[in-house]
């Protein structure tokens, strides 16, 4: 069988639409990963996969009408398959209500340049140093659980209006679990890269050790407001819901904490301290990602005809004040703002932060550090009010020391209020979302927050 290269799976695509504009998507995927559990390894294991987008635009009397379908596909037989599906579909459609003029051609000067892939050897150094850990661990009494994995993703984008452009998208993540061999205690550490050059086995399983061993101690608390620290990974679990939750169209009719009373939304209000910027940027080192728009389907934050719209830095909050909201620009027509759409990463910066969450632990007389949350759901879009649980450590700061673990909560806070109450915040960091970085936002940047009263609302028993 002849393969087929992304770009011509595009082409073929284009070519066969009989719908009055189309758009073709393709992602050429490759993907490495280990797993372990009980200091060995179980499982490891590359995949490639191939899967197109074809999203078809039919002129109506009133409007243009679309139909979006996705699968794998590999050949020119089965992104025919889906070029005939998405163009039923757009012609069985009404008109579609963010209906704008696709955007002009513009080729990416490596548009013709093969896909990009990962493979097992992205653990080379990583691996050894994993087995080492694993001896340690053993000769210990300790067990380590975990998983890495590492994707690189070439996306090629066509358009019947001569749109060609690609980009490449290397995103990797690490988490590993320790516990005791009576399994009483555990504890978490994970963390986001983009190539493994800079993931140290040792150094993960030393900072899982350490925080396996603050555990030793267990201690009972109630529920109740706690002066409390968030460290990176926590707060990036907070923002991403912030930030998922910015949509434009949505503040606009009513419906979220970005709203203003009355209608319209709260963009060029002060909604948390000064100091607070909250900002997007596809360029950021580090957390590089596509600099241009890609949408597979319309949705409030999203808008297939904006497909190709070049991305910059976004200010989201800037100086305590919001700045701006996503954007399509359909809602940009609505609101009367720029049009701003989503950007795959996220960066928290603090005027004056400095130090690490350890710093932040060092100045607290009583409280708790809380390591990791998880099960996170929202409760109120009006005020964004979240609720979630804790896991794998929860530990009692006294006289500015870890002395020991607690229990689990569930807890109630809204990170907008959060970003209004916080006392303390240490330098911006690389993060990582333990609730949503493994599949869907992994790029943020966060500093730890000392939150003064974070309500943790009842005691959980989850271990």
């Amino acid at each position: 069988m002849t393969a087929h290269t992304p770009q011509q799976l595009v082409e073929h695509a284009l070519a066969t639409s009989t719908a009055d504009d189309c758009i073709a998507i393709a992602a050429d995927s490759s993907s490495a990963n280990l797993r372990w559990a009980n200091n060995t390894l179980t499982t490891n294991g590359v995949m490639v996969s191939v899967d197109v987008t074809v999203i078809s635009f039919v002129a109506q009397g009133d409007g243009v009408a679309t139909g979006s379908v996705s699968g794998s596909a590999s050949t020119p037989e089965q992104v025919e398959t889906l070029v005939k599906a998405a163009d039923a579909a757009a012609r069985s459609a009404s008109a579609a209500e963010d209906a704008a003029d696709l955007v002009a051609d513009h080729t990416s000067p490596d548009w013709d340049s093969a896909p990009e892939r990962t493979g097992i050897t992205v653990y080379d150094s990583f691996a050894p140093a994993l087995g080492e850990a694993f001896r340690a661990a053993t000769a210990e009494d300790r067990l380590l659980y975990g998983f890495v994995n590492h994707e690189v993703v070439t996306t090629y984008l066509g358009s019947s209006r001569g749109l060609r452009l690609r980009h490449v998208q290397p995103t990797g993540h690490y988490a590993c679990t320790a516990k005791d061999l009576g399994l009483s205690r555990s504890a978490w550490v994970g963390g986001a890269t983009r190539d493994f050059a800079d993931v140290d086995a040792a150094t993960m399983a030393e900072r899982v050790k350490q925080r396996l061993a603050w555990a030793e101690r267990q201690i009972e608390l109630p529920a109740g407001r706690y002066d409390t620290i968030l460290p990176p990974t926590s707060v990036a679990d907070l923002m991403i819901d912030a930030y998922w939750g910015a949509g434009a169209r949505v503040a606009h009719e009513g419906e979220s904490v970005y709203s203003r009373p009355g209608g319209g939304t709260k963009i060029g209000e002060r909604m948390v301290k000064e100091g607070v910027h909250l900002w997007s940027d596809p360029a950021r080192a580090g957390l590089e990602c596509a600099s241009f728009n890609l949408a597979g389907a319309s949705d409030n934050t999203e808008s297939v005809f904006d497909n190709g719209l070049p991305l910059g830095r976004t200010d989201w909050i800037a100086d305590g004040t919001l700045a701006a909201l996503i954007q399509t620009r359909h809602s940009a027509a609505m609101t009367g703002q720029p049009v701003t759409p989503m950007i795959d990463n996220l960066v928290l910066e603090v005027d004056g932060g400095q130090g690490s969450e350890m710093d932040l632990v060092a100045g607290m007389e009583r409280g708790l550090l809380v390591t990791c949350l998880w099960y996170i759901r929202e409760v109120d879009p009006q005020t964004m009010l979240l609720t979630g649980l804790t896991r794998d450590g929860v530990y009692l700061v006294e006289g500015g020391e870890i002395v020991g673990a607690v229990n689990n909560f569930r807890w109630n806070e809204s990170p907008i209020d959060l970003l209004n109450r916080f006392s303390h915040a240490s330098a911006t960091v690389p993060s990582f979302s333990r609730e949503w970085g493994d599949d869907y936002f992994s790029r943020t940047a966060m500093p730890a927050l000392r939150i003064p009263d974070f309500n943790m609302s009842s005691v959980s028993q989850a271990q």
